[in-house]
């Protein structure tokens, strides 16, 4: 039997809120709901810098595809088809020059150099992105340097391959990240820690021989805490390295942005309580493609009343994207936090309603 994903007018809130939510640009509509103005023909994210429609001239859609269904054309501004970052230009054209160059040490400088205001670049990386760009240069750069340890290479030229000038730089970066200096994490270990790259930017997966432990976004905040708590599980044992299961995560990530793994056959080693544990199982129960909010979650995994519960066992997840912590959305149907970003919540979900999943 096959399902249909797309979500209905039925799954909106009602007229008034959105337009009170395109009126004050709420970013937590984004990905949820679009509006098509009948007087230009145009449809829009609710986050859109244009000049506010009036309410008689406001179409309501779920999805660009029912917008473009209607009629309406995709705006030029805020680009509704796609990530909500790329319709910044200051943003695409940064990120563009920093995957052409992932050594290059920049500072604001630079930024001034091409034309950009720095106060005008940091602003618009922590609304996309959480993080300034001078802070997602760094991590770039720091995976140069993580490339090159891995490879067997000198202290010294994994902090110069990062850019680093000093050691000392180098190795507090370092530490920041991974909550261990670097000599530390080149010991013998059962578990090894490597970088992957993915279109919604770089991860680190964690794994031993036969499962993976962690997998997380390199720029999450709480990444150097959820590597601190998962080395006390297994008593420090973690290194620089990757296993069979590192590649094969890597390739199924590559698929499932290429469209064609809806699903992840990998086996996984949970580190938390059996509450928690009860909470990711349900969360890999939802399909792709689907969402449910916070109550609905606590419902399916027996325990109805313990919503607020579940809301922190789904933060507290260490395994990004196979257990799929983004499909839970707020009970109006908004993107509620995520730890990854909103920005990232949305193409998720974005990507996984194009699958078709087959029941």
């Amino acid at each position: 039997m096959q399902i249909n994903k797309e979500r209905t007018m039925l799954d909106l809130p009602e007229p008034g809120a959105l337009y009170d939510a395109l009126s004050s640009r709420d970013p937590a509509f984004e990905g949820r709901a679009y509006v098509g103005v009948t007087t230009t023909g145009i449809f829009c994210r609710l986050t859109c810098p244009a000049r506010r429609p009036r309410p008689e001239n406001c179409r309501w859609f779920a999805s660009p595809a029912q917008a473009a269904a209607a009629g309406f054309r995709p705006c030029l501004r805020c680009h509704p088809t796609g990530p909500e970052a790329e319709g910044h230009a200051t943003v695409t054209a940064l990120i563009a020059a920093l995957h052409a160059d992932p050594e290059r040490r920049w500072s604001e400088s630079d930024l001034t150099g091409l034309g950009h205001d720095p106060s005008t670049v940091r602003r618009a990386f922590k609304r996309h992105f959480g993080q300034t760009f001078l802070e997602i240069a760094r991590a770039a750069r720091l995976r140069e340097g993580l490339k090159s340890i891995t490879k067997g290479s000198a202290m010294i030229d994994a902090q110069l391959d990062a850019g680093f000038d000093s050691a000392s730089g180098f190795r507090t970066a370092f530490t920041r990240l991974f909550g261990h200096p670097p000599h530390q994490m080149r010991q013998p270990a059962d578990l090894r820690a490597d970088w992957i790259e993915t279109p919604l930017g770089g991860m680190i997966a964690i794994a031993d021989d036969t499962a993976l432990h962690l997998l997380e976004f390199t720029d999450r905040k709480a990444l150097p805490q959820g590597l601190r708590r998962l080395s006390g599980f297994v008593g420090g044992r973690i290194g620089l390295g990757r296993t069979a299961v590192t590649d094969r995560t890597e390739s199924q990530l590559a698929q499932f942005f290429a469209g064609d793994r809806p699903l992840f056959d990998l086996d996984l080693h949970l580190h938390g309580t059996d509450f928690q544990r009860r909470v990711w199982q349900g969360l890999r129960q939802i399909p792709a493609g689907d969402t449910r909010s916070y109550a609905q979650l606590a419902g399916a995994i027996g325990q109805p009343s313990a919503t607020r519960a579940v809301a922190n066992a789904n933060a507290n997840n260490r395994i990004a994207i196979v257990i799929p912590c983004h499909r839970v959305i707020g009970a109006d149907g908004t993107l509620t936090g995520y730890a990854g970003g909103l920005w990232r919540k949305q193409r998720l979900i974005e990507v996984e309603r194009s699958y078709g999943v087959a029941a």
